[in-house]
């Protein structure tokens, strides 16, 4: 028999093709997953270190208060410490010191200085 008896129709049979590669969208669907996940742990490891830095922040700000608390604390015994009534009783009772008596103090006055 010829060619032509074999297909009726006088077309020649068709072609079966070959069946897309389908390892290529899959490829690329996995670089697409793996993009987005390095990404996502990015995010994750700028949140981590924005957490530590804030809780360094907290502490730092804990330390700045019990700071200032202090030196007004000091401020507080350095103005006590440097009070008149407190300087003259050390005076009178450590040293024996006596206050002068306004009527017998003599004041000395200095000639202007020569230019």
């Amino acid at each position: 028999m010829s060619t032509i008896a074999d297909n009726p129709r006088g077309k020649a049979a068709p072609r079966r093709r070959k069946a897309a590669s389908s390892s290529r969208p899959v490829a690329g669907g996995m670089l697409w997953i793996v993009a987005v996940g390095v990404l996502l742990a990015g995010i994750v490891a700028v949140n981590v270190l924005v957490l530590q830095l804030n809780m360094q922040l907290d502490g730092l700000s804990r330390d700045r208060a019990e700071l200032m608390a202090d030196n007004a604390r000091l401020r507080s015994q350095l103005s006590s410490a440097s009070a008149n009534t407190r300087i003259e009783t050390q005076a009178t009772t450590r040293l024996g010191l006596q206050p002068a008596d306004p009527a017998t103090t003599t004041y000395v006055r200095l000639a202007p200085a020569a230019k």
